[in-house]
């Protein structure tokens, strides 16, 4: 059985877990409503597909994340 403080920092990790998962949910799912982007700087383009978006949804994911951790301590 683990000690308050394994169960403590389990908990953090499975709470920060689904947040970054959550924000890859909702990035992927942006992507997939949106359809087609792309990134359009000085005369080039890049296609940006759904693995990008969904990378900067668990990003999010983990700021909303932190940003809860800060205001409960």
């Amino acid at each position: 059985m683990a000690n308050k403080n394994e169960q403590d920092s389990m908990d953090k990790a499975v709470d920060a877990g689904l947040h970054a998962a959550g924000g890859a949910a909702t990035g992927a799912g942006v992507s997939a409503v949106v359809g087609g982007m792309g990134l359009a700087v000085g005369g080039t383009a890049v296609g940006i597909g759904m693995l990008p978006v969904a990378a900067a949804g668990a990003v999010l994911g983990l700021a909303f994340y932190g940003i809860k951790k800060a205001m409960e301590e």
